[in-house]
């Protein structure tokens, strides 16, 4: 007999049927006894009167992985309106060790550092489970909107030999006895992969080390990264971030609904047009001094509510950041020198997404770096592909976790974490 999920036990009243999963929890009653089994479509209610069956039930604490035979009996009360009745339960493995919190009850009581030092079991509970859930169907969506635009997705070092790419610290390591380092960003391979394809994207790790120890940073997330060529300027990738955020959230109401729900959730839309503000607006519209060189929290928190008050909109661009404060490969704005061609879209008042426009000319490379102090050589590699032929080019990235952990409401991005890596955790 071919085992079934509990999502298909419905199609199936008065059959004898099999199911297999963990005990999720046990109701002995008096009269009657309870076992609900969980699996990964969800809960099935088996219901137990024999006392043979009974005593078994009783002996196979939570998390015992189990396999279930017996007929399908509609009952309204039960989870999806049926339940398994006359059931034979055998145990697929030794009595479980119950972990350290309740995987049955509606909320994780557990504290986040407990539920972390044990997270393939904290990971099981639905709460927990959804939320990674819909960070699959987020990426998913990712993938889909831009492979509909003629995107190729691929795959660039994750070691290089260079950390120069951002100026951020970054974790070194020994490559066979030479000096390596775990990549920041895909930011340069994507830039001369638009050589090649003219549309890339990339779903993968990057590598932070700086000593953040806040809710929003991780020392390595999953990054979501597209670049994009012959393009008029930045705004040709705003366009294109619009449709791919519609595009994730559409995947993620296709595929995530049950999730959703147990979560309480209601997806943001997207607006036609995400409103946009320049950087020189945006510190007049968070009350920030005119010569602060860029947004902190509070002031994304503040642009954040603006931006729901006066558009009804979850998103906001803010457009034109300082020269100074961005990547030495960023594409100035042609009117306002001083100001770049880039971006942030900041997601319900945090920013989530960088992005912009880019040098593509292989002079402007160079007085990029001579205009900031920097030699050449560290970048000889990346620079030296502009001698050969680069169209305008841009593109973005966006940061997996602090996506759903804003989609969620999650208030720290180690909730929507499988296995986070930060300041202090290195396990499991």
């Amino acid at each position: 007999m071919q085992r079934i999920l509990s999502s298909q036990l419905t199609h199936h009243v008065g059959a004898t049927v099999r199911i297999a999963g963990w005990v999720h929890r046990r109701r002995l009653l008096k009269s009657v006894a309870f076992l609900i089994v969980r699996d990964a479509a969800g809960l099935a209610q088996v219901v137990v009167a024999d006392a043979a069956v009974r005593a078994a039930v009783e002996s196979l604490p939570e998390e015992t992985v189990v396999e279930v035979t017996g007929t399908v009996v509609a009952n309204a009360t039960a989870p999806a309106g049926v339940e398994l009745a006359e059931p034979a339960v055998r145990p697929l493995g030794p009595p479980a060790v119950p972990p350290p919190f309740d995987l049955y009850r509606p909320a994780l009581t557990a504290t986040l550092p407990t539920q972390l030092d044990h997270a393939p079991t904290a990971l099981r509970h639905p709460t927990r489970s959804a939320a990674l859930r819909i960070s699959a169907a987020a990426v998913a969506g990712f993938r889909a909107a831009l492979d509909a635009r003629a995107f190729v997705e691929i795959h660039t070092p994750k070691v290089v030999a260079s950390s120069t790419e951002s100026g951020a610290n970054v974790f070194a390591l020994d490559w066979f006895g030479r000096p390596a380092y775990l990549a920041q960003s895909p930011q340069f391979y994507k830039q001369l992969m638009v050589g090649v394809f003219e549309r890339v994207y990339e779903v993968g790790p990057v590598f932070r080390a700086e000593p953040h120890d806040t809710v929003r940073h991780l020392a390595q997330y999953t990054s979501l990264d597209v670049e994009l060529g012959f393009l008029t300027d930045h705004r040709d990738v705003m366009a294109v971030l619009r449709e791919t955020l519609a595009g994730m959230l559409a995947e993620v109401a296709a595929r995530a609904g049950g999730p959703l729900a147990t979560l309480g959730l209601t997806l943001p839309e997207v607006p036609a047009e995400i409103p946009a503000v320049h950087f020189t607006e945006a510190l007049k519209i968070a009350g920030a001094p005119a010569d602060e060189p860029d947004l902190a929290p509070a002031h994304e928190r503040a642009l954040g509510e603006w931006a729901l008050r006066e558009h009804g909109s979850d998103f906001l661009f803010v457009t034109g950041y300082p020269m100074a404060k961005r990547p030495f490969y960023t594409h100035p704005d042609p009117a306002r020198p001083a100001y770049s061609n880039g971006f942030d879209l900041l997601f319900r008042g945090m920013e989530l997404v960088t992005g912009g426009q880019r040098l593509h000319r292989h002079e402007d490379y160079l007085a990029a770096l001579a205009a900031r102090g920097e030699p050449v050589e560290p970048y000889a590699g990346y620079v030296d592909a502009f001698r050969h032929g680069m169209p305008p080019h841009g593109g973005f990235a966006i940061g997996l976790e602090r996506f759903v952990a804003r989609l969620t409401g999650a208030a720290n991005v180690r909730e929507v974490t499988a296995f986070p890596r930060d300041l202090h955790r290195l396990t499991p």
